[in-house]
């Protein structure tokens, strides 16, 4: 694994959307689970800022991950603190399509109803 995999997940953790942000191309696209794609590294930094106002916290840990020719594949484990505190764990597949040591393809593959279901 790269070493700035765990950089990067660790300014997600730390709700960085600005340093999360700089290990993006600047014309990348960004999905999260259903939503819709997001192009752009001003607009990912505005929906993904919107995204940690939902939630107290997270944290991810690494299972495992894979590459293949210029993909990146990251089987993930996230915990989501909820504002009420509650904390609930999901299971995710993140690849990241690669250009220039940067990622231009995020796709989060994670069904994340579980987080706001009622406690």
């Amino acid at each position: 694994m790269p070493n700035w995999v765990g950089e990067m997940f660790g300014a997600v953790d730390m709700m960085s959307p600005n340093r999360f942000v700089s290990y993006l191309t600047e014309d990348a696209i960004f999905k999260f689970g259903n939503g819709p794609a997001v192009t752009g590294r001003a607009n990912i930094e505005k929906a993904v800022a919107d995204f940690f106002a939902s939630i107290k916290g997270l944290r991810h840990k690494i299972v495992n991950t894979w590459e293949v020719g210029s993909s990146i594949f990251c089987e993930i484990e996230v915990t989501y603190t909820r504002h009420d505190m509650k904390t609930v764990v999901l299971p995710c597949l993140n690849l990241f399509g690669m250009k220039n040591g940067k990622i231009k393809d995020y796709k989060i593959f994670i069904d994340i109803s579980p987080l706001y279901a009622p406690a």
